[in-house]
């Protein structure tokens, strides 16, 4: 049986925590507050992934990953705000115990180590409560300030992929990153 993730609290009054269907509204005043910070590092949204029923049905989706033990969707929270949003996805095991990562912050919580902070809680959970052996990571070649949370956080880069995913609605090239959990 997959473990549950439980809350974790961050510093100045923040919960790093799953996504809820009730966090529908939530989620979509965030994405639309932050539609133009989040656009150069993201895949081109759809109109409905900025509304409630669009963040509903998404939650929903990722929610049955959930559940499945192949993905954590988690948010942090600040009061009833969304803060920030962190994916564990693509959850492997057997030979591989890997699984990526992937995270956005809403503009006014940025470069003020929330990320980093976040990241340790989920890379301590990764490890002692699912066993994972490994999480990569991918960022945009010019995404310096991601790049420097994964290095902050003991990620290593493991080299470039071509053409990986379809950001901002062309492909682009990511630099990979990994960490190992366990010796």
């Amino acid at each position: 049986m997959t473990p549950t993730f439980t809350d974790r609290a961050l510093p100045g009054g923040l919960i790093l925590r799953v996504r809820r269907p009730e966090d529908a509204p939530a989620l979509a005043a965030a994405y639309v507050a932050n539609r133009g910070h989040l656009a150069p590092w993201e895949p081109t949204r759809t109109e409905e992934f900025f509304t409630e029923a669009g963040q509903l049905k998404r939650t929903t989706e990722l929610l049955a990953l959930y559940e499945a033990g192949t993905a954590i969707p988690l948010l942090i929270m600040d009061g009833d705000a969304v803060a920030g949003g962190f994916d564990l996805s693509s959850i492997v095991r057997g030979a591989f115990e890997s699984a990526m990562i992937g995270y956005w912050l809403d503009r006014a919580h940025t470069k003020q180590g929330l990320a980093s902070t976040a990241l340790a809680a989920i890379i301590a959970a990764a490890r002692d409560e699912y066993g994972l052996h490994r999480i990569q990571a991918a960022t945009l070649l010019h995404n310096q300030a991601s790049q420097s949370v994964l290095t902050r956080s003991g990620f290593e880069r493991i080299g470039v992929a071509p053409n990986y995913l379809k950001i901002a609605g062309r492909w682009q090239d990511h630099v990979l990153f990994q960490r190992i959990l366990h010796d």
